[in-house]
């Protein structure tokens, strides 16, 4: 009787250790699944322009202590990322690269068509780069779940346009973020320039509208139904709108401390960014207090692809504001 328990004993031990075993090989494999996953995931690829270059007939060096902003509004409403995925659906409708001058104290912004025909890389299952394609900026955005991953590379086919600029810090926000800053700063008051019948019937051509709630997004987002439908009519009022809400926005800041904190966080659930709260405050900062020099664009030439408008850089424009954004005479 003894020995049967003993047997018994002995089996039950036997099963544990090797229980045991089992459990602490899986948990390794599963840590080298996911390190080696990580390792894979696209970073974004170290660029840099040319610290020197010639532009007609005379040389140019880089400015020093220039920061960039990059910012993407996306076509999609928020909803919870799928951190597994390696493709999401939402475009990058609006792109503005802020460049911020610390040395003359500056912020230009570029204002890059959301049609531009450029090199996008292709990212894999696990998030790494596989290669090129020529495709439309917007679309970048759309490789990587929709995190951080999407954003650096929408990050780097910019920097690529724009002769390898370094672009430091980006941020994403989702559409349904526009009416909720839009209302934070108490409302944008614009002069409406487009016939909105239809669309927005309170949207009244030749008026002047505080915009206020889904006003607000109407007014930066629609074409379908809009008079000139065309994406550079709508750049137009995304650069109005734009110049309203800097008004507001620093009106907010210069009375209130803590907005940029605030806002910051009422909008953490519909933005990713590789900036920290403050590093954020420090830029808002910045840029409301810096002056407003201008918003630029990129010249080219639209034209009707086999499925969507495409538009084309001109490589002479693109050097332009390279150069003015980035350079000075030597």
């Amino acid at each position: 009787m003894f020995s049967g328990k003993h047997s018994k004993r002995k089996i039950l031990q036997c099963i544990a250790v090797i229980l045991v075993v089992v459990l602490v090989l899986s948990a390794v494999l599963l840590f080298l699944y996911f390190w080696e996953k990580k390792q894979g995931v696209y970073k974004g690829e170290g660029m840099g322009l040319d610290s020197s270059i010639e532009y007609n007939g005379e040389e140019y060096v880089l400015k020093k202590n220039i920061e960039t902003l990059l910012v993407l509004g996306l076509d999609k409403y928020n909803e919870p990322i799928d951190e597994s995925g390696f493709m999401n659906d939402k475009q990058a409708d609006f792109v503005m690269l802020f460049v911020i001058d610390n040395a003359s104290k500056k912020c230009i912004l570029l204002h890059i068509n959301r049609d531009t025909m450029l090199e996008v890389n292709k990212l894999g299952v696990a998030g790494e780069k596989i290669g090129t394609v020529t495709q439309q900026l917007a679309l970048a955005h759309t490789y990587g779940s929709g995190d951080k991953v999407s954003c650096r590379n929408t990050a780097d086919a910019v920097s690529k346009l724009l002769m390898n600029a370094k672009i430091n810090n980006y941020m994403s926000v989702t559409i349904d973020a526009v009416p909720m800053f839009n209302d934070l700063v108490g409302g944008v008051e614009v002069e409406i320039l487009d016939d909105f019948t239809g669309i927005d019937d309170s949207l009244i051509k030749g008026e002047t509208v505080k915009l206020m709630g889904n006003q607000a997004l109407t007014f930066v987002q629609s074409r379908k139904g809009v008079a000139d439908s065309s994406n550079e009519s709508r750049m137009g009022r995304q650069k109005q709108y734009l110049e309203a809400l800097h008004s507001a926005t620093q009106e907010c800041i210069k009375t209130d401390d803590k907005f940029v904190v605030d806002a910051c966080v009422k909008m953490s659930e519909y933005m990713v960014s590789n900036c920290s709260v403050t590093q954020m405050q420090n830029l808002f900062n910045k840029i409301s207090e810096y002056e407003f020099a201008s918003i630029n664009y990129l010249e080219g030439e639209t034209r009707a692809g086999e499925k969507f408008v495409e538009f084309y850089p001109n490589a002479e424009s693109v050097k332009s504001q390279v150069v003015s954004l980035f350079y000075e005479k030597k």
